[in-house]
């Protein structure tokens, strides 16, 4: 099986290769993705965990500190896949160690990382699979863990259909740590037994409640130049075709709410060019956050503050009045509401939030968010907020105080893992006493 899924996986590399020239995906970091590691870096049977981009670095971070006071001793390996979670995972490392992107998953390569590395334990955020990795691991007698496991209605359905496969590789994931118990059940019906699953909750609730500390600066208005009337209207994590629905709403607010300003935080900050042009086509000029400080002395209209930098959404979320979310007006999934829930913001978002479909749910069943599917809806929604701005602010404590009341997930998933190495060490002591090794 693993050698049919080597010559598919690098036919498929062949062939996307160019499509990954053309799009400029080969960052500084690639290399690693090959293989390649720094000649003489101590490895010494390091924690690695893997978090695939931004949002499951940003999961993780309680973990990565609950996980260093039991094991002080160890060292860790934080991988991510895009560049944006590797900036993210370069803030959770400290002295000793390695921030990497995870390598290619065919099995010389894998083989080549592991025999380097040798970790002592390996943790997937959110039930990735990668067949080659996970066998390798298991051949090694590395025990691997999935936090914050979640099993979309895609990939279950996926799944089904290739069990007899999928089964054969979860079944040498040691622990699951799930968000809830539909993806508990959806796990056993793949093959894997009740025991090696735990409901644990969502770590991102977690992740909110770290990032709640994290303010914005007292000056950032003043960098903006704006005033103590103006009214911040901040939409995060927004994808193409999102951002001209979010210009139209905008505009159009305007002749009303002449005080509302406008800040846009693209998922990928390297479109905040692209979104500059789209900016100028609604008569709006544009500002990116690298131009701060930022002075409206010969404003004519309302500029369009866009965010080009990664890592300062939450400073931006924390001086929001209105948030709305993004990926969620087309067919992306959504992103996470946690983060300005957290700050006790009201906030708004689209209909297609099938990656978040639990914590959207327990939103609006609890009057904390707000679901709006275009721009009428959400032009009228955000002109509700701004006419009765105690409703804003009421949902804003709503949707923190439901954050603060689903957390915990970390704590446990800790737990579980301290329970599952335990285990661990003694039966990797009786192997020893019987004349065992470690194959690597």
């Amino acid at each position: 099986m693993f050698i049919l899924y080597d010559l598919i996986f690098t036919i498929i590399a062949i062939i996307y290769f160019p499509v990954y020239l053309f799009k400029g995906k080969f960052h500084a970091g690639f290399l690693s993705r090959l293989g390649f590691l720094p000649k003489g870096f101590p490895f010494n049977r390091p924690v690695w965990i893997h978090a695939v981009s931004v949002g499951e670095a940003m999961a993780v971070r309680g973990l990565v500190e609950g996980l260093r006071k039991a094991y002080p001793e160890r060292k860790f390996i934080i991988s991510t896949v895009t560049p944006t979670g590797n900036k993210v995972a370069i803030g959770l490392a400290k002295e000793g160690d390695f921030v990497t992107y995870l390598p290619l998953d065919l099995s010389f390569i894998v083989r080549s990382i592991i025999k380097r590395i040798k970790p002592s334990l390996f943790i997937i955020v959110e039930t990735e699979i990668w067949p080659n990795l996970i066998q390798c691991l298991y051949k090694n007698k590395i025990p691997v863990v999935a936090v914050n496991g979640r099993i979309s209605d895609a990939s279950f359905k996926g799944y089904l259909s290739i069990k007899f496969l999928v089964k054969a590789i979860l079944e040498k994931i040691s622990l699951f740590c799930v968000q809830t118990s539909r993806d508990k059940e959806r796990l056993m019906r793949l093959g894997v037994g009740r025991e090696e699953i735990k409901v644990t909750g969502n770590m991102k609730f977690d992740a909110a409640k770290i990032c709640a500390k994290i303010q914005g600066p007292a000056d950032l208005k003043a960098q903006m130049d704006l005033g103590p009337k103006d009214k911040i209207l901040v939409a995060g994590s927004t994808h193409p075709q999102e951002d001209e629905i979010i210009l139209g709403a905008y505009k159009d607010l305007l002749s009303e709410f002449r005080g509302l300003k406008l800040i846009i935080a693209p998922r990928h900050p390297e479109r905040s060019r692209e979104i500059s042009k789209i900016a100028s086509r609604f008569g709006f000029r544009s500002v990116l956050a690298s131009e701060f400080p930022f002075k409206c002395d010969d404003c004519i209209e309302s500029p369009v503050f866009i965010i080009d930098i990664i890592g300062r959404l939450f400073n931006f979320y924390s001086i929001a009045d209105i948030v709305f979310v993004g990926g969620s007006l087309v067919k992306k999934g959504g992103q996470n509401i946690l983060e300005p829930a957290s700050l006790s913001k009201p906030v708004i978002f689209g209909p297609f939030m099938f990656n978040f479909r639990d914590i959207a749910d327990l939103f609006l069943s609890n009057s904390a968010a707000v679901m709006i599917r275009d721009q009428q809806e959400l032009k009228r929604s955000i002109a509700d907020f701004l006419n009765n701005f105690p409703r804003a602010v009421e949902m804003g404590e709503r949707a923190k105080q439901l954050t603060l009341q689903n957390q915990g997930a970390t704590g446990k998933t800790i737990e579980w893992i301290k329970e599952l190495l335990l285990n661990y060490a003694s039966v990797l002591f009786v192997v020893i006493l019987r004349g065992g090794m470690f194959n690597v």
